[in-house]
């Protein structure tokens, strides 16, 4: 009686220490898998992007020494966040984009360590209606989302932001200013960028259009530049953002155009930025493609059906289809 008791006792015991162990096991599986997806795979991805090279020939200094390089600004291009409101934004839905981006961005600025960053209209997604209390949620978990010191941060607002031509007024635009640096022109290592907002570029005369087309007037004569359009500023190149994918377009003598894709998932299931390079007389983009939306869920479902199956073996509820298979391989191969 005695060791009848002692042997259920003792195989009790091990079912537990097999059961535990068993626990533990998918633990660390699940631990690795959402290590991987949620933090390992934005290193790997965001690793194999490099600066663009420049390809300036190196001229003669004075008595023929050699030029002294020029100094090269390192700018990363965002564009097309839209941070989910309170109006149309799931609890989820934000949570799951707004980690993605965090993560994207975080990585990007540690890996690559750009001296500026750009983020090209559409920050928001409801800043165009959202309430002055939304707004102020909104702005708090941009800031944490996009955190970034030491690096600076150049922003320019889109029709997301403060609405369309005939939806934007003077409220929008000082409240996204107020957050925001409002100076339209930005230089550093002897580059100019200038700040457009094009939503204010309707042409028919509005307030709000005269006063943004005063200020690129006024940045043009600064600058020393004829009065025409495009030939107000006589740019280099010209970035935007908007589309939510990445094109070009050639303007008037030869200037080129960049849109640049969206940085989210909820807009692209590649989301990606762009790398520039840039010195007072050249530049040199490249794209940076982020992980894959549908890549990770893959993975997730990859994983999730093999800890099903670990976890269901040693129950027995799989094997016979397993013995099944084995004895089917067995005739196959006596025949």
């Amino acid at each position: 009686m005695a060791s009848s008791q002692l042997g259920a006792r003792g195989q009790c015991l091990r079912l537990l220490k097999t059961r535990g162990f068993l626990l533990l096991k998918l633990s660390a599986a699940i631990l690795a898998v959402l290590l991987f997806c949620e933090f390992l795979i934005y290193y790997l991805v965001i690793f194999r992007c490099s600066w663009p090279e420049l390809k300036t020939p190196e001229g003669a200094g004075t008595l023929g020494a050699p030029k002294a390089p020029e100094p090269v600004l390192r700018a990363m291009f965002l564009a097309d966040t839209h941070l989910l409101g309170a109006v149309r934004g799931h609890w989820l839905d934000k949570l799951r984009r707004e980690w993605q981006m965090e993560r994207a961005f975080q990585t990007a600025v540690w890996l690559l360590q750009p001296e500026v960053v750009f983020i090209l209209g559409d920050i928001f997604d409801e800043g165009k209606w959202s309430s002055p209390e939304a707004w102020a949620d909104d702005v708090g978990r941009f800031w944490k989302v996009f955190r970034h010191r030491p690096v600076q941060l150049r922003a320019v607002a889109g029709n997301h932001d403060i609405g369309f031509h005939y939806q934007m007024d003077t409220y929008r635009i000082k409240r996204f200013e107020k957050v925001f640096n409002p100076e339209r022109l930005f230089s550093w290592k002897g580059i100019n960028f200038v700040m457009v907002n094009s939503v204010a570029l309707e042409g028919d005369g509005c307030d709000i259009c005269s006063r943004a087309e005063a200020e690129l007037l006024e940045i043009s004569h600064w600058l020393n530049c004829s009065r025409e359009l495009l030939w107000w500023l006589r740019p280099r190149l010209i970035l935007s953002g908007h589309t939510h994918s990445a094109c070009e377009v050639q303007h008037r003598a030869g200037v080129l155009e960049v849109s640049v894709p969206s940085f989210s998932w909820r807009n692209r299931n590649n989301p990606s930025f762009i790398m520039g390079s840039i010195t007072p007389m050249d530049y040199a983009l490249a794209k940076c493609y982020l992980p894959r939306e549908d890549m990770v869920l893959t993975t997730y479902c990859v994983a999730a059906g093999c800890l099903m199956l670990i976890t269901l073996i040693p129950t027995g509820l799989v094997s016979a289809p397993f013995h099944f298979g084995q004895r089917v391989l067995r005739k196959f191969k006596t025949m």
